[in-house]
Parts: structure tokens; C-alpha cells; sequence
């Protein structure tokens, strides 16, 4: 394999293994997808299960009530599929202003939008699992019931969190956060043990009913009656009339290599767009020209999907005119030998998780859920342990964005899956979730893969970039100093900046095409973990 050899140090070796691999951030979850892999699972209920224990177990980057997408390869064929649930249909930029608001506030019961993780492990669960949700969920309701000994990284932004929803949300809504996510009353330390007897509960619901109790039955009742008392948008007839969306994953090929992606909403386009204008350079190891039209491509691109990506049937743009050889072939025109701010494409005329799991049978799932900035809203329904995304915060006021305010609308989605393939055949999945660094890093996991042959965890420990706007760069500590001082006499803006889960955090699972074997790589800046057998 010419991705496996590159001499570039890791902190950890990539793991290898045959019958079956799950790697994802919290090493508990990781054991849960082996369990039901090594119990007659195929990967697709290894990854609900891993899913599922993930919200138990860093509950401080997903949750039950957040939303997910999948890339599923299945018998030598790639499914997707969108589990974002769109806004309240009682919701309006009307409805706001009628309230004094001028702006979608970040927390609370306003930037609520309708769940779509239960659904869409259902929906995976029915369509491609051996196994019947009871099964699935089951490590995940162990977790919650008996409890488990809370990480170090997960610890950490746990701690963040609950410091800045003691000082932020202090009205009666956010009450039943805090009597789920405390223990005795207090912030969690690291290394105690975190029960959540509710969570458990609705875990049990969801699968007994293969999630019916969360859209039509008991938890649907609980989340309307809460939402109704705290003068919420989110009803009961939302959750009822929610269906995850099976789509056709996007492709655009970078030097032999399809890199596929979820179709907008998702902002997976804007790593497949970077990649589009970047492969007209000749990329050259340890060097600063290198580096320099990597972020100027990154930068063209998220500006453009920043401009025009929402919801497909809102977007000034097609996909297939962002993808374009030559939209790729004009921005790259563009990039200079010094650092630009960009401008918006000119319009033709006319703190969330990840796993990835494979199995003995040639199956591999990309997947991701999140709640958006940690733990969401700030708002859990009482004694079920159901936090509920802030998705609508990314909703625009302004009439004229794509991303404008509209009932039962789906935004700008940050979370993102990412699937390799060459020639038809799987590579395998890969991901690296954190709000607006994820097509960041897929664009520099996909570049460290193809153009410099590194291993799975190699191209996960590289030292990162990421463009924050304009001409500001943030840079990992210890990303080499003499690329940083080339990159300012370009005119970028370097920052060096400690990682607090901001440059992202990556799994990936590349498949030998002729032996079969797995290569795993997991993430070295969180509690990463990979259980292979």
C-alpha cells in the first residue's frame, strides 16, 4: 500500500488487525463497537453501538439529542446518510423579533432543532445491521446504569463547561443540565464515577421501539411538554414528521484517489472544493510554498461554502459547479505567493464525535453525531438524560443569506463523515470532527495520505494548521517553527496556539485492497482509542 510507508514519527503506531476494527475517541466506546462485533455485529452495529455509548461516555461532544451523518460501504457500493433534523415549523425570523430578539441566541430553547441521532441509528440499524437495536444499545445503557470513571480529556472540557454554565446559564431552563451532568451536586472530577440513571431510561426506550418513543410516543411527549413550558419551538408534531434522508454520497478526485463526502447541508463540499483547487500544485514534503497554497485553497473554499452552502433546495450554486474543473482550475488562478483575503466565488450566471468501524466482510462505516459546542443548548429534558442540540444558532437573520431562518429548514452543517476510495474499491473511512476545522482536516488527512504515503496515524499527528479568516492562522505548538516564520513573510498571520480541541480530532480506517487487512490511526490530542481483534 503507498500510504502506509512515510518515516514521518508518530506518538502511537498504527494499529493492524483482520476480522474487525473500531476506532473512535473514548477508548470505552471503542470496546463497546468490538463487542458487538466479536457477538456476530457487522460494522454497521458496531458503529450504532459505539454511537450510542459515545453519548454516554463524552457526553461533553454528543448527545441523543443531536444529529449525525453516515457513509456506509456496503458490498462494494457507498451509501449516505443525512440524520440533521431541520428547524421548528412554528419557528420564524417573525416569531424572534416579536420576542425582542435581533440575533439567534446560543443557548437555551430558541436554537433547538429537531434531533436526528435516534432515527438515523434506526434507520442504519433496519437497512444494513444484523443485529435489532436491543442488541446494539445494550453496552451503551450498561454504561449509563452502572456507570463508568470519567476520562482526562473528556474530564477536562466537562469541567470547561460546567465553569462557563455557571457563570452563562443561570435561568430555570438549564436546572435539569446541571442535575444530570453534576455529581453530589458539583462539578465532575476526572476519574469519578458519572451514572445517568434517565439516560439509561431513554436508551432502553429508543430501543425497545426501534426509536419510535423519541418521534411519536413517551420521550416525544416529554420533550413537548418541556419545550412548551420553557416557551420553546420544538413540538411533538416535529418530531413525528422526521425521517433521516438517504442520499448519494459527492465525490471529487484528487490523484487517483474519489475523496466522498455527504452532500450539502453538510459542509463536506468545502474539503472536496480545497481539494479541487489544491491538486493543480506540486506539493513538496517540509515546505513552505507547500503549506502556503494549502491554506490559500482552504481559504477559497471555505469562503465559498461559507457564502452558499445550506440546505440544497436554498443554494445560489449547484454542488456540481463547486466541484468543477473549473471552478478548481479559476481559484487556483487566484492564489499568489502571498497570503490573500478572499472574496465569495462569483456566482455563475445562468467541542462532536467520530468512529469508524469495519468488519471481516469488506463493510466500513464513516460516522458522526454531535450537539454542536459541546453539550448544545445547555438544555437536558429532566430525568432522561436527552441534551438537545443548538443547531439553529448557525441560522442567519439576514433575508438575504442562504442560511436565513425558515420553518422546518436544515442549516449550514458542520459535521462532517469522509470516505477514500480508489478504483472502485474501498480504502476506507476517515473523519476529524470539531465544528469548522473538520474540511480542514479532511483536506490535510487526505493530502498527508496521497501526497506524502503516510500511515493512518501519521497523517493524524501532523502538526495542524487552521485558517480562522482573513489572514490568521492558528498553528499546533509544535508545528515546525521555520514553515511558521516562512508562512508570515507570505503575509499570513501565525498564532501559535495550545490545542483545547480546536485543530480537531481524527480516526481512520484504510482496508489493504488485496489482503484485507486493516490499518487504524487514532487521535493523539483526545482520549483516542482503537479496539481491533
Amino acid at each position: 500500500m503507498d500510504y502506509l510507508h512515510h518515516p514521518f514519527p508518530s506518538k502511537r503506531t498504527t494499529t493492524i488487525a483482520k476480522k474487525g476494527m473500531v476506532a473512535t475517541s473514548h477508548p470505552l466506546a471503542a470496546q463497546a463497537g468490538l463487542e458487538i462485533l466479536q457477538k456476530g455485529g457487522n460494522a454497521i452495529d458496531a458503529a450504532i453501538a459505539t454511537a450510542a455509548a459515545l453519548t454516554v461516555v463524552e457526553p461533553t461532544s454528543n448527545g441523543i439529542g443531536g444529529d449525525a451523518f453516515a457513509l456506509v460501504w456496503m458490498k462494494d457500493k457507498l451509501y449516505g446518510l443525512n440524520g440533521s433534523g431541520p428547524s421548528p415549523q412554528n419557528i420564524s425570523k417573525e416569531a424572534l423579533v416579536a420576542k425582542g430578539l435581533d440575533k439567534i441566541p446560543m443557548y437555551a430553547v430558541v436554537p433547538v432543532t429537531v434531533p436526528g441521532v435516534p432515527a438515523s441509528w434506526a434507520a442504519l440499524a433496519k437497512r444494513f445491521g444484523k443485529l435489532s437495536l436491543q442488541e446494539t444499545l445494550t453496552p451503551a445503557i450498561r454504561y449509563a446504569e452502572e456507570g463508568h470513571p470519567i476520562s482526562v480529556i473528556t474530564g477536562q472540557f466537562w469541567q470547561m463547561a460546567y465553569q462557563k454554565f455557571q457563570q452563562q446559564c443561570t435561568s430555570l431552563v438549564f436546572q435539569p443540565w446541571f442535575d444530570t451532568f453534576s455529581i453530589a451536586g458539583r462539578m465532575p472530577e476526572i476519574g469519578e464515577i458519572w451514572r445517568s440513571p434517565g439516560h439509561a431510561r431513554t436508551l432502553r426506550l429508543i430501543a425497545e421501539t426501534d426509536a419510535k418513543a423519541f418521534y411519536q410516543g413517551e420521550l416525544a411527549d416529554e420533550i413537548d411538554a418541556f419545550m412548551r413550558e420553557h416557551d420553546g419551538y420544538l413540538t411533538k408534531q416535529d418530531l413525528a414528521n422526521y425521517e433521516p434522508e438517504w442520499v448519494d454520497p459527492i465525490s471529487v478526485n484528487y490523484k487517483g484517489y474519489d475523496v466522498w463526502e455527504i452532500p450539502p447541508n453538510g459542509q463536506g463540499i468545502v474539503a472536496q472544493m480545497a481539494l479541487n483547487i489544491y491538486q493543480h500544485s506540486t506539493p513538496k514534503w517540509h515546505d513552505a510554498e507547500t503549506v502556503h497554497q494549502q491554506i490559500e485553497a482552504m481559504k477559497l473554499a471555505y469562503t465559498d461554502g461559507k457564502a452558499y452552502v445550506t440546505a440544497p433546495e436554498d443554494m445560489p450554486i449547484t454542488t456540481d459547479e463547486l466541484l468543477s474543473q473549473a471552478y478548481g482550475a479559476s481559484r487556483f488562478a487566484e492564489i499568489t505567493d502571498k497570503a490573500l483575503t478572499p472574496k465569495p466565488y462569483p456566482i455563475p450566471k445562468g467541542g462532536t464525535v467520530y468512529l469508524a468501524t469495519a468488519d471481516d466482510e469488506g463493510n466500513m462505516v464513516s460516522f458522526i453525531q454531535s450537539n454542536y459546542m459541546g453539550f448544545g443548548s445547555g438544555v437536558v429534558v429532566p430525568n432522561t438524560g436527552i441534551a438537545l442540540q443548538n443547531r439553529g444558532y448557525d441560522f442567519s437573520m439576514d433575508e438575504t443569506h442562504p442560511n436565513f431562518l425558515k420553518p422546518n429548514k436544515k442549516v449550514y452543517h458542520t459535521i462532517i463523515p469522509g470516505f477514500l476510495t480508489k478504483d472502485n474499491q474501498a480504502v476506507g473511512p476517515f473523519g476529524v470532527m470539531g465544528g469548522y476545522m473538520q474540511p480542514q482536516g479532511h483536506f490535510q488527512v487526505v493530502t498527508n495520505t496521497v501526497d506524502f504515503a503516510m500511515n493512518p496515524q501519521a497523517a493524524l499527528d501532523m502538526p495542524r494548521w487552521q485558517w480562522i479568516g482573513e489572514k490568521t492562522i492558528h498553528v499546533e505548538p509544535h508545528f515546525p517553527n521555520d514553515l511558521a516564520l516562512a508562512l508570515k513573510r507570505k503575509g499570513h498571520d501565525i498564532a501559535v496556539m495550545i490545542d483545547g480541541g480546536t485543530f480537531g480530532r481524527g480516526q481512520i480506517i484504510w482496508r489493504d485492497i488485496t489482503t484485507g487487512v486493516l490499518y487504524g490511526g487514532t487521535e493523539s490530542r483526545t482520549d483516542g482509542a482503537i479496539a481491533a481483534w
